[in-house]
């Protein structure tokens, strides 16, 4: 008898040794009665629940309405707009100088002629800012992709 067992290091009543497989972790109580899941079950076996997948973070409930502010982590910006970190902070500060060119125009209000040149001139100099930014930002993609 010993001779027809091919593994005899495996028991007959374990399961075979798998690899282990990236799978999400599972709930280990019914969210609806609180009874303890039946190992490998899907569903309860007291009110018939489905099973569902243990979220990684659990979110405290009043950070649920911020939620949308995870669309603007570095990362995902970065796999989004396809830049590498030196690429993104000079987009960023791009967009900071348009942001700066456009609160001259709002903030400061022209009394005269010389206020006017002034704001105007103050503008352009944001701008010309923001250009340079974004020049610095398409150079450093295009060296960070070779």
């Amino acid at each position: 008898m010993s001779q027809a067992v091919h593994n005899p290091t495996q028991e007959f009543w374990q399961p075979p040794a798998a690899h282990p497989q990236s799978s999400p972790a599972l709930e280990t109580a019914c969210t609806d009665c609180g009874s303890e899941f039946m190992v490998g079950a899907r569903f309860c076996h007291v009110c018939g629940t489905s099973r569902s997948t243990k979220s990684a973070a659990a979110i405290p409930a009043w950070m649920q309405p911020l939620e949308f502010l995870r669309a603007l982590e570095v990362q995902s910006v970065r796999d989004w707009l396809g830049l590498s970190h030196a690429s993104l902070i000079a987009f960023v500060a791009g967009l900071g100088c348009i942001l700066a060119a456009i609160a001259v125009g709002l903030i400061y209000s022209a009394q005269s002629l010389a206020d006017f040149q002034a704001i105007q001139l103050w503008r352009l100099e944001w701008l010309l800012a923001a250009l340079v930014a974004f020049v610095a930002a398409i150079l450093l993609k295009h060296a960070g992709s070779h």
